[in-house]
């Protein structure tokens, strides 16, 4: 019985192969009603992580918001003058009207809490509860703000130019909308001052919104500039259409199958459409040799399945190193990471069955003359491109010993460079330098304490543990210490209300601006403090046991390693004035900017593990498909050195390894192992067709120098591959780098440093393939088994 073959079936019934993938396709496409984004941080880990139990923990505890926007207002001359202050006055209270806004803990100059005495009695009361008049008014509320600790660089700079309004949201509420809102409030305002809106629900939905426009632009982009490329390749229409559909068909599979199961959209996966695009252009493999065969056979079904049964091998182990090369992300820990390798491992594998169906279907609607037309340039002889490619080859071939030298060296200079590379996520930073969002955060990071917020919580066992004079000066002590950090611009914590309690009630002599001396004194001042001010202002800063005190610590920047910073400086204060720490009290990280610390760190982990996951499935497929271990080490070679160079250049440049390029580390294995194993598997199939032809003629008499004839089999054969297969191989190059080359056009950061990465690293494996094999081959020809006399007639086992 004949052993069914996909490629044979849909040759013979194209109509029908095609009716099924159209069928297939609108099911997948029912599911795209389902659509949603998601770009909150905490998505990135699991519900169940320490990190997001305890940082949900921290905000119950002290009744803390997830999410605050801060709006900065600037004026040149000076923030304290009337008609600034009434535009302060008039932007609060539209603010506060807002849905969405926790308008209780708004804080700003009409909102913000002061706390003062009168006649020996605590007053608290908003610091500006009507706009001042007069020079005398004004002077008067300048006082306040400077004399007051807890005001000074969060509500007003030092310079006296800058001020802030403080928007906490309710849970669930969208940072990007509220943000509009708030622009389309002070675009109303007219004069000297500028308006900045900072802040991480802020970048982070306004980053949603982008990427989810850059999804649906980009992809057809990359798919129209693939159409063009392939046309200029092929100058066949149809089949450049075809191909096209092949990707987009993938596409609909896979972010089908995404919303099916109920995910959103996140950063990675909303890549997934842009990679799909470009790893369909391995089929350019079968479209180049079938353009060769034709040009040979005249005969379009005959090509189609000499084609197929030529490329299949290479095709299928491309596919398979491919969907193994995203399929390691599965193992990461950052859900959309992994989310994102499971979605394009499947549009992988969905490609390659389209590959060995719906393309072979395809192929029978062209008319032959077309193919004739578009087959006359396929000639290793004639074509520019491939005798361009041999000379290529030539040079690795005819100079093997420079060439692998010349590479060693960039080898040697790659590693310096990544011993230079730093891991960090900034979300701030993946908005271009001249954006609004970067532009707001940066003038507020100089002006103020800093958007970037962590907590340093401070825990006891005992009840009213946080009361007592001596953890109060500690953690006083804490704050200061921290607070000579480059990163930090302020802290806040119970022991400053306390303070400011003490000192108003004795006059403000300063000799009083510390903590008192007793424990039952300062639970009197937080007392009377609670009965008169907004119950956030307690809340934030201390549990009602008091055995759990809340450090507010802004920092300048959203980098990692500030507070990676933050927490070195905490332990070394405490080795450094462990004399003085109360007992059975213990500092603990939270916050946003802890949580992106841990993130980062999930991240450089999962990038170590995925890539050492990633060179070991990657490694043992070049040895099953080559069936040689020795092969399998060649073909590394190359995708192993090239992947180094870029990481190389990466670290010299100085650009930081943020997410979308740590899970590229993993995933490039993958694709650039592409080549390799075309190039090696065709000169495997080519060199084996002309030993036997060889010793064909030495049986008959013709040929009588059989060694002599077998080292000049070797370089023939490598020309051969560079020209004939290794076409494919450039052309596969070009198409990838050409969809990914449009992203270098996004408004996001992360698209052009994934657009940037990936066309380096297909143009750079394309050329490194055609030069560096045939390099590797020629070198070590005799270990391979080459060059040997008696093995002639048995090496290379290889089954086309």
């Amino acid at each position: 019985m004949k052993k069914f073959s996909l490629v044979e079936f849909s040759v013979e019934h194209p109509r029908l192969i095609v009716l099924l993938t159209i069928i297939i396709t609108l099911a997948f496409a029912t599911q795209f009603t389902k659509i949603r984004t998601d770009t909150n941080p905490k998505s990135m880990l699991p519900e169940t992580s320490d990190v997001r139990v305890w940082n949900d923990e921290v905000e119950k505890t002290f009744s803390l918001y997830e999410d605050m926007i801060v709006v900065g207002i600037e004026n040149e001359q000076g923030i304290l003058n009337t008609d600034t202050l009434g535009k302060v006055q008039r932007i609060t209270d539209e603010i506060l009207k807002l849905k969405g806004v926790a308008a209780r803990d708004v804080n700003s100059f009409p909102t913000i809490t002061n706390v003062t005495a009168e006649a020996g009695a605590l007053r608290v009361a908003p610091l500006m509860s009507e706009v001042p008049k007069s020079a005398d008014e004004i002077k008067h509320l300048r006082n306040m703000l400077y004399e007051n600790p807890l005001f000074v660089d969060k509500i007003i700079s030092k310079d006296g130019k800058t001020t802030a309004i403080y928007v906490p949201l309710e849970k669930g509420s969208n940072g990007k909308e509220i943000a509009d809102q708030i622009r389309g409030i002070v675009g109303k305002e007219k004069g000297d001052e500028k308006y900045y809106i900072a802040g991480d629900p802020v970048a982070r939905d306004t980053f949603g919104v982008e990427m989810f426009k850059l999804m649906a632009v980009f992809a057809p982009i990359a798919g129209m500039v693939m159409l063009i490329v392939r046309y200029l390749m092929f100058r066949d229409l149809f089949l450049s259409v075809a191909l096209m559909m092949d990707a987009m068909i993938s596409i609909v599979w896979s972010m089908g199958l995404l919303l099916a199961f109920g995910f959103p959209v996140h950063i990675m996966s909303s890549m997934a459409p842009v990679f799909l695009m470009a790893i369909a252009t391995d089929s350019i493999h079968i479209f180049n040799e079938f353009y060769f065969r034709y040009n040979e056979k005249k005969d379009k079904k005959t090509a189609i399945i000499e084609t197929m049964k030529t490329v299949s091998r290479p095709v299928r182990y491309t596919a398979l190193a491919t969907a193994v090369g995203f399929g390691v992300l599965l193992f990461m820990n950052i859900i959309p990471v992994k989310v994102f390798g499971g979605v394009v491992a499947f549009g992988t594998l969905a490609l390659r069955i389209l590959s060995f169906s719906f393309i072979p279907a395809m192929f029978m609607f062209v008319k032959e003359k077309h193919i004739e037309k578009a087959s006359k340039d396929e000639d290793v002889e004639l074509s520019g491109t491939s005798r361009f490619l041999k000379s290529l080859a030539g040079f690795g071939a005819h100079k093997p010993k420079t060439t692998v030298f010349v590479g060693l060296l960039f080898f040697i200079l790659a590693i310096i460079g990544i011993t230079k590379t730093v891991v960090n996520n900034n979300m701030v930073e993946w908005f271009k330098k001249d954006s609004e969002v970067r532009v707001a955060d940066t003038v507020m990071n100089q002006a103020l304490g800093g958007t970037s917020l962590a907590y340093i919580v401070a825990i006891s066992d005992k009840e009213d543990a946080i009361k007592t004079p001596e953890t109060m000066r500690y953690i006083e002590g804490l704050q200061r210490h921290l607070e000579k950090l480059p990163v930090v611009g302020k802290t806040t914590s119970v022991i400053d209300y306390v303070k400011r309690i003490n000192l108003v009630l004795h006059d403000g002599d300063p000799k009083y601006d510390v903590v008192p001396e007793t424990k039952d004194t300062i639970g009197q001042y937080l007392f009377l403090f609670s009965m008169s001010a907004k119950p956030s202002d307690l809340d934030n800063v201390v549990d009602y046991p008091f055995q759990k005190a809340n450090i507010w610590v802004q920092l300048k920047t959203w980098d990692a390693q500030a507070m990676r910073d933050v927490i070195k400086a905490v332990d070394d204060y405490k080795a450094g004035a462990r004399s003085a720490l109360p007992s059975q009290i213990e500092f603990k990280p939270a916050g946003i900017a802890y949580f992106n610390l841990v993130w980062n760190d999930e991240v450089l982990s999962d990038m170590i593990k995925g890539f050492i996951i990633a060179l070991i499935a990657v490694f043992i497929i070049l040895a099953v498909n080559f069936r040689s271990v020795k092969w399998a080490i060649v073909g590394y070679t190359p995708l192993l050195f090239t992947i180094l160079l870029i990481y190389g250049v990466v670290g010299f440049i100085g650009k930081d390894f943020d997410m979308p390029i740590s899970v590229l580390s993993c995933l490039s294995l993958g694709m650039a192992v592409d080549f390799a194993i075309h190039f090696i598997s065709r000169f495997r199939q080519k060199i084996t067709e002309n030993q036997e032809s060889v010793v064909s003629s030495q049986k008959s008499g013709k040929d009588s120098n059989l060694v002599t004839r077998n080292a000049s089999l070797v370089t023939d054969a490598l020309l051969w591959t560079a020209a004939r297969p290794g076409k494919g191989i450039m052309r596969n190059a070009v198409l990838f780098a050409s969809s990914f080359s449009v992203m270098m056009f996004a408004s996001l950061t992360p698209y052009i440093t994934v657009g940037a990465f990936i066309v380096s690293m297909m143009l750079l494996s394309a050329i490194m393939t055609i030069i560096y094999l045939p390099a590797l081959i020629t070198l070590l020809q005799g270990w391979l088994g080459l060059s040997d006399e008696c093995t002639i007639c048995r090496i290379l086992p290889f089954k086309r």
